[in-house]
């Protein structure tokens, strides 16, 4: 009777296993619970694990079935919990001296032939906001001086701010197009959604030290101020070859679902709380889900039409286990899934474990590298370093 239960139990948890998986090819627009079924689906990989080990010790015969649909979703094990071996060769320590005398080791990726890093982070408008600054704008300038100083070939922004003209009040030190661009020797191309009274812009911004060729903005409709960007850049010749080679960059700022950590904790303390912010809650997360899913099939059929090699990096405020990475990662290569070890978590937050920042890479890249940046806790995003090189 025990293991017939057992048995029963186990081709519920393959269904169920199924069924998430599923879920998660279903755009929200279509049927928006559907999320709900994909995020079940890392408990589903971890039941069907635990059973492949209840019956290796019962029935090996049995055990066959949890160990194949393991195998044939391995790559969704992947999506979540990346295992292999880390690349320690290809880092290098690189100390930097900030502004308040701190010197900072961070590891970057060593160049290789014919290589591209790229460096992507979500820089919380560079903590400008007076709720996010501290004492004399140390975050501020700290973190735009890391950036500065990165040897990254490309860096893609999100929630970028800049601001053209010398303020009195900061003293010059939110002009980081600037900064970032001419001043570290990169070419700029920032993408302003938003120019506040003072003349301050808000954004997205790519930076690359090689030469701009062309470039373009991706908008998600009047009312939404996330959107993509996209820049033809020309690389040196590799070997063998006597002309530049273009590669196309995607920057991306996916609509997030502008839910408080707050109102989270509070739904979650009582059945009081649950009543009040439970309604407001599940509304902001289905219209982000809808929101993500339209921006992201807009994204993707960019990159199809793209003649070049891309890369795509940015701030998807979504989990591996959802239709927005689902559907990229059906055509491209995610780094973290491809080379990382762990979870990979890019959140900066008070909800652990959260990888919602990633980079992607078409199939003519070999990913050598991905680290996340997590010593650089400025932002509540942290940084993450791709290295990429052409096989084509």
């Amino acid at each position: 009777m025990r293991r017939s239960f057992a048995f029963k139990f186990t081709l519920l948890t393959l269904g169920w296993l199924l069924l998430a998986i599923a879920c998660e090819q279903v755009p929200a627009r279509a049927f928006w619970p559907v999320v709900f079924g994909a995020l079940t689906t890392p408990v589903a990989l971890l039941l069907t694990a635990l059973l492949a080990l209840y019956w290796l010790r019962r029935n090996w015969r049995v055990a066959l079935l949890p160990i194949v649909a393991l195998g044939l979703t391995w790559p969704h094990v992947q999506r979540g919990l990346a295992l292999h071996a880390s690349l320690k060769e290809e880092l290098s320590q690189t100390s930097v001296k900030l502004s308040n005398g701190e010197i900072l080791h961070s590891a970057f990726f060593v160049p290789h032939s014919n290589s591209v890093t790229l460096l992507s982070a979500n820089v919380r408008i560079f903590n400008v906001y007076a709720q996010l600054r501290d004492p004399d704008y140390a975050s501020s300038k700290g973190f735009i001086r890391w950036l500065a100083t990165s040897p990254a070939d490309v860096l893609c922004l999100q929630e970028f701010y800049n601001e053209p003209r010398r303020s009195k009040e900061s003293g010059g030190i939110f002009q980081s197009e600037d900064q970032l661009g001419k001043g570290s020797g990169r070419h700029a191309f920032v993408s302003t959604t938003l120019t506040n009274s003072a003349g301050a812009e808000f954004g997205l911004a790519i930076f690359s030290r090689f030469p701009l060729v062309r470039q373009g903005v991706i908008p998600f409709g009047k009312l939404s101020q996330n959107h993509a960007m996209w820049a033809d850049l020309a690389r040196p010749a590799g070997p063998g070859h006597t002309r530049p080679d273009t590669i196309r960059v995607f920057n991306v700022h996916l609509q997030s679902m502008a839910m408080a950590e707050s109102d989270i904790a509070t739904a979650t303390e009582s059945r009081a709380g649950l009543r009040q912010k439970a309604p407001n809650l599940l509304r902001r997360f289905r219209n982000g889900a809808v929101a993500r899913g339209v921006q992201v099939d807009t994204v993707l059929a960019r990159v199809l039409r793209s003649p070049y090699p891309v890369l795509l990096a940015g701030d998807f405020n979504d989990l591996p286990y959802s239709y927005v990475y689902d559907q990229l990662a059906d055509h491209m290569q995610n780094a973290w899934a491809t080379v990382g070890l762990g979870i990979g978590a890019t959140y900066n937050g008070k909800l652990p474990g959260l990888r919602i920042d990633q980079q992607f890479a078409s199939p003519q890249w070999q990913v050598l590298g991905c680290k996340v940046h997590r010593e650089i806790k400025w932002s509540d995003h942290f940084p993450v370093e791709g290295l990429y090189r052409l096989t084509e």
